[in-house]
């Protein structure tokens, strides 16, 4: 089985690949299709010299890898980002078990502005996660979705409906992890994991934003809608 995270920046993405890694009968992987994306776009970020040296570009090649690891290992879990799937054919993700991770608009522009200024709908991935979301009920799926939120705050309540969901075994293994980086880590972590480093759990939440940077509230209120349409179909902790 492919577990395929389909989820924004900023969004505990990373804490969800680390829980899942702390199983023992899952392989991991991060990210894999961001070379794709980098060379797509023209996009400047943090290491992108690095990400185009050491990941696989081709992303037929990318599928290629991931069946091979579903074969070697029986289950995948793959940690992606929304707006990493565009400008090839992404069809096949159709076989696999997708799971849609959302946050707040407001606190992940604010995150996010913290390692990338200016950043744009775009950037963040909720139009491109609703568009997928859209898609796949048309093509007779109903992906699970997420909102980083309530899992954080109840963990293992959340964690044992996805897993439900999954047809998986939910295991009290999934709540904690090792501080510092690991090494299903892509060669970005140094620019974005600076805080899941410092982690062994999932944290409570945040306060709700209550105001927003005004260079900031124009891509908010672009990112709210998708948002919104996607959270009425969260797992509810």
């Amino acid at each position: 089985m492919v577990i395929h995270l389909i989820s924004g920046p900023r969004n505990i993405s990373t804490a969800l690949m680390y829980s899942f890694a702390q199983r023992g009968d899952m392989k991991v992987m991060d990210e894999p299709f961001y070379a794709f994306y980098l060379i797509l776009t023209g996009l400047e970020h943090p290491g992108k010299d690095e990400i185009l040296k050491t990941l696989e570009p081709d992303p037929k090649k990318v599928f290629t890898q991931i069946k091979s690891l579903e074969q070697k290992h029986g289950n995948v879990f793959i940690k992606n980002m929304g707006h990493h799937l565009q400008g090839f054919d992404y069809s096949s993700i159709v076989l696999f078990q997708n799971v849609f991770l959302i946050r707040d608009p407001g606190q992940m522009l604010l995150s996010y502005a913290k390692v990338r200024e200016q950043p744009t709908l775009n950037d963040i991935g909720l139009k491109q996660q609703a568009e997928l979301f859209a898609w796949l009920q048309a093509e007779g799926q109903q992906p699970i979705v997420l909102d980083g939120n309530e899992l954080r705050k109840n963990p293992s309540v959340i964690l044992e409906k996805l897993c439900e969901q999954l047809g998986l075994p939910f295991t009290k293994a999934m709540l904690s992890w090792p501080a510092g980086p690991r090494a299903e880590d892509g060669c970005w972590a140094p620019y974005w994991y600076t805080q899941v480093h410092q982690s062994t759990n999932f944290m409570p939440p945040e306060p709700d934003t209550t105001s927003l940077p005004n260079y900031l509230l124009h891509t908010y209120e672009e990112a709210l809608p998708y948002y919104t349409t996607l959270k009425n179909y969260a797992l509810k902790a």
